[in-house]
């Protein structure tokens, strides 16, 4: 390969520019020319192809640093239709047009589905990333496990989990972590250690929303900051034995933290947070509010009289508040866990492309003999017999509803990730550049100023 191409698409990642990098990394050592596509696959869908040269002499362009959060080439939620085939040969056809022998695309399930029908007319790979670290499997069969069942809503089915007849072991997850995922779990752990000491000087019980619509890693990753109970979407919450748990614990310590996934859902099944049927760019219903839910909940069972007989607020609900930590979860600078391995998987799928492998994703191993490590596996292997690739929930043995914390398997899940996840340059960098004297003068310098001038167009 001569030259070959890379976006980034769906939700943005702090380990974005990290996996870019890496990739140009590699194609510098192969020899190879990196064309950076501007806002995913938009810029393909755009019949100029806005697009920047990434290593000209096959040097890496300035812009490009990996320890900064975002992408430099902008990303999108335009996906390729694959029922679209004229489009489809359209984008081809501008690759062709391009001199782009091979694609790398940045991103998750979303990513992976709009990545597959243009592996139909040239070697693609996939470099994960989500800061939901939803994209893998817990086993090689899990997505056989998928069934049809029907319902009255369209399409006129919907898919329900069966049974799982595989015994789980953490060495044979696949794609053990994704990019992205610890410095969500970094920034969502220190906003629960500091919303902690505002709950326990006004003696408050606080509810931290973490991000999660399907899979509850962020928040038993946010155990680090040790908050008293961990609610995740996939155990349904019993009500009564978490207004028990609450109540002894704000008896014994006069407040509690809760931190709890957007995607929990109640006894039924239903999402506590599904108060809205709008839909985001992906099509997925708005979840606005869990904690708020959680929080009505708490207020009916608990009552005035519980805090105020206490003398320790004036009612529930001055005594019970909420705190949605957002998207500050999937912004700023990278820790080093996530700059090193998504650089790692970004020159992972450079080698994918090299050996000729169509529709493949890196992936991250681990097993407690080697540590972590890189592999490649077919994106078929994702989907289920109708082809949907489902977003990976965290496997149930991760953890225990009765202490609504991570079980002994979810604890020995997130150690290997978070031992040594943070370097000594993560803290230099924000002793140095926070209180930056020059940044009380100075306006901020967007990289997008820069990059523009480096676009280049399809003539």
């Amino acid at each position: 390969m001569k030259r070959i191409g890379i976006l980034t698409a769906g939700g943005d990642t702090p380990a974005l520019n990290a996996s870019i990098f890496g990739a140009v990394v590699r194609a510098n050592q192969r020899k190879i020319e990196v064309y950076g596509f501007i806002k995913g696959f938009s810029g393909l869908l755009n019949p100029r192809v806005p697009h920047v040269h990434l290593n000209p002499l096959f040097t890496t362009i300035p812009e490009l640093d990996a320890t900064q959060g975002g992408t430099i080439l902008g990303a999108s939620r335009d996906y390729v239709d694959a029922d679209d085939t004229q489009t489809i040969k359209d984008v081809a056809e501008r690759l062709a047009r391009l001199g782009v022998e091979g694609l790398i695309c940045v991103g998750g399930d979303g990513t992976l589905n709009g990545m597959q029908p243009l592996s139909a007319y040239l070697p693609t790979a996939l470099a994960p990333k989500t800061i939901d670290n939803d994209l893998g499997l817990n086993y090689r069969a899990e997505p056989d496990e998928w069934a049809r069942e029907p319902c009255d809503q369209p399409p006129g089915y919907r898919y329900k989990r069966t049974p799982s007849r595989h015994r789980f072991d953490l060495e044979q997850m696949i794609n053990y972590v994704t990019p992205g995922f610890a410095t969500a779990v970094f920034v969502s752990a220190s906003g629960v250690q500091r919303i902690r000491t505002t709950a326990e000087s006004h003696r408050r019980i606080a509810i931290v929303e973490l991000m999660g619509r399907h899979s509850g890693y962020i928040a038993l990753g946010a155990t680090y900051g040790q908050p008293d109970l961990v609610l995740v979407p996939e155990h349904p919450i019993d009500t009564d034995w978490l207004v028990q748990q609450v109540t002894e614990i704000y008896d014994l310590q006069k407040h509690v933290v809760i931190a709890c996934s957007e995607g929990v859902v109640d006894e039924k099944g239903k999402d506590l947070g599904a108060e809205s049927k709008s839909t985001d760019p992906a099509g997925n219903v708005v979840l606005t509010g869990a904690a708020e839910a959680l929080r009505k909940i708490l207020i009916e069972r608990l009552g005035d009289t519980y805090f105020t007989s206490k003398r320790r607020n004036e009612s529930a609900k001055a005594a019970i508040f909420t705190r949605k930590l957002g998207h500050t979860q999937r912004g700023g600078r990278p820790i080093l866990f996530d700059r090193f391995y998504a650089a790692q998987l970004g020159g992972k799928s450079v080698d994918l492309l090299i050996e000729g492998r169509i529709n493949s994703v890196a992936i991250l191993q681990w097993n407690n003999n080697k540590g972590f490590y890189l592999d490649g596996i077919d994106g078929n292997d994702f989907r289920d017999r109708w082809g949907l690739i489902h977003a990976r929930q965290m496997h149930p043995s991760f953890y225990d509803p009765r202490t609504m914390k991570p079980s002994r398997v979810g604890i020995d899940y997130l150690l290997p990730i978070f031992t040594n996840s943070v370097g000594a340059d993560d803290m230099e960098e924000l002793r140095k550049s926070l209180f930056d004297s020059g940044n009380l003068t100075r306006p901020y310098h967007s990289v997008n100023a820069d990059i523009n001038k480096r676009i280049r167009y399809l003539e």
